[in-house]
C-alpha cells in the first residue's frame, strides 16, 4: 500500500477512535433512565364499618376533651368492642387521664356486653392503680367477682381493700352482694359453717361502720345461722329487726321455722309458723312441708294435718314424700281409717297431687292395713 494511503487510513482510525471515547464518555455521564410509574392499585383497601363508626365517635370528641365527655360517648356507643377501642384511644391522648366514672362505664358495658376477659382485664388495672377509686366502682367490681365461680376470693380482696381506705368504706350494697354470694354456696351443712364464720365476721364490721342494715340483708343473715342450725342466733338477729325499723316477712319466718324444725325444736317451729299467719303472712312451700313432716315424726298429727289444709288453702301441695310421712305416720299408730279418709280428701284439694301419686300413695296404706 502507498504511503499516502496509510497516512489516510491511520488519521481515519484515529478519527473513529476518538468520536468511540467521546461517546463511552457521553453514555457514563448520561443520568439514568427513569422508571416508569407503579400502576394504580385495581382494588384500594375500604375502611370496615367498624373503623368508619370509631373516625365518626372520635371527631366528635372536641379537642381538650374531658372524662364526661368520654363518659358520655362510651354509654352512648351500644358496641363494646367499639366502645372499649374509644376508652384506649382517649387514654393515650396528651394530658388526659381516666377517671372512676369513666372505668366504671367501660366496666359496665363490658359486663352488659359479656366481654368478661375485658372487663377482667380492666377490673386489675382499677386494682393496680389505674386511676382514684370511688364507692360504686369497687361495688361494681364486687358484684362481678361474686358472679364468676372463680373470681369469689377476688371479691373479699376488694372488699378487705375497702375496709383499708380512707373515703371508700364498705356501705349496705358491698354487704348484700357478698352476703347473697356466701348464701349460694350454703348447699351442704358440714360446708355452711366454713363460710358462717365470714358471715358473723360481716356482720360485726356492718354494725362498726355504722350500716343500717335492711330487711333483705338480716334475712340473709338469719338464713345462714338457720342452715348452720344456730337457730338462738337467727332468732336474735329476728328480734334485732325492730331496731333496725325493719319488719320480719315471709321468708324470715320461713328461715326461722325451718332451722327451728332441723335443730328439733318443732313446738317453737309451730309457735313461728302460727305468729307469721296470725299477721298475714304465708310461708315459703318448704317451710310448710318440713313443718309437716316435723309435726308427722313427733306424732302431733292434727297439727300436721291443719297445717297441710293451710297449705292446700294457699294454692299449694305437699310433695309426695311430705304426704307418705303423715299418712303412714297414722297408720303406724293405727290410725288406718283416718288416713284413707284424709288421703281422699287431700286428693279432692290437691289438684297437682296427680294420679300416679295417689295410686302408690293408696297402695302404701292398704300395705299398712294388711300387716
Amino acid at each position: 500500500m502507498p504511503a499516502t494511503s496509510l497516512r489516510q487510513f491511520g488519521s481515519v482510525l484515529r478519527s473513529l477512535s476518538r468520536r468511540s471515547t467521546l461517546s463511552l464518555r457521553s453514555l457514563s455521564t448520561a443520568p439514568p433512565p427513569t422508571q416508569p410509574p407503579p400502576p394504580p392499585n385495581p382494588c384500594p383497601r375500604t375502611r370496615t364499618p367498624l373503623e368508619k363508626q370509631f373516625e365518626t365517635w372520635i371527631q366528635t370528641l372536641k379537642p381538650g376533651f374531658g372524662p364526661a365527655e368520654v363518659e358520655a360517648a362510651i354509654r352512648a356507643q351500644p358496641d363494646p368492642d367499639l366502645a372499649l377501642d374509644i376508652f384506649r384511644w382517649t387514654a393515650q391522648q396528651r394530658g388526659y387521664s381516666h377517671t372512676a366514672d369513666t372505668y366504671l362505664s367501660m366496666l359496665k358495658t363490658l359486663i352488659g356486653g359479656r366481654r368478661y376477659r375485658h372487663a377482667e382485664t380492666l377490673i386489675e388495672e382499677v386494682l393496680a392503680g389505674a386511676c382514684e377509686v370511688s364507692v360504686p366502682l369497687y361495688n361494681s367490681i364486687i358484684r362481678f367477682c361474686c358472679g364468676r365461680k372463680m373470681l369469689f376470693n377476688r371479691a373479699f380482696d376488694v372488699y378487705n381493700k375497702m375496709l383499708r381506705s380512707e373515703n371508700c368504706k364498705p356501705n349496705l350494697e358491698t354487704y348484700t352482694y357478698l352476703l347473697n354470694s356466701l348464701l349460694r354456696r350454703f348447699n351442704k351443712l358440714n360446708v355452711c359453717y366454713v363460710y358462717l364464720h365470714a358471715v358473723r365476721s360481716m356482720n360485726k364490721q356492718m354494725k362498726a361502720l355504722g350500716i343500717i342494715p335492711d330487711t333483705f340483708v338480716l334475712n340473709m343473715i338469719i338464713k345462714a345461722y338457720s342452715k348452720c342450725l344456730q337457730v338462738d342466733e337467727a332468732i336474735r338477729v329476728f328480734r334485732e329487726m325492730g331496731l333496725y325499723g325493719c319488719e320480719p316477712n315471709n321468708y324470715t319466718y320461713s328461715y326461722v321455722m325451718k332451722g327451728l324444725c332441723e335443730k328439733g325444736k318443732v313446738g317453737q317451729g309451730l309457735g313461728f309458723y302460727r305468729e307469721m299467719r296470725e299477721k298475714g303472712l304465708v310461708p315459703k312451700s318448704s317451710a310448710y312441708m318440713i313443718l309437716i313432716c316435723s309435726l308427722s315424726m313427733e306424732q302431733r298429727f292434727e297439727d300436721a294435718t291443719g297445717v297441710v289444709f293451710d297449705m292446700l288453702k294457699e294454692g299449694m301441695g305437699p310433695d309426695f314424700l311430705t304426704y307418705k310421712t303423715l299418712l303412714e305416720g297414722l297408720c303406724r299408730e293405727g290410725k288406718g281409717n283416718e288416713a284413707f279418709d284424709l288421703l281422699e280428701e287431700f286428693r279432692k284439694r290437691d289438684s297437682l297431687m296427680g294420679q300416679k301419686n295417689y295410686k302408690i300413695l293408696l297402695n302404701t296404706l292398704q300395705f299398712h292395713a294388711r300387716e
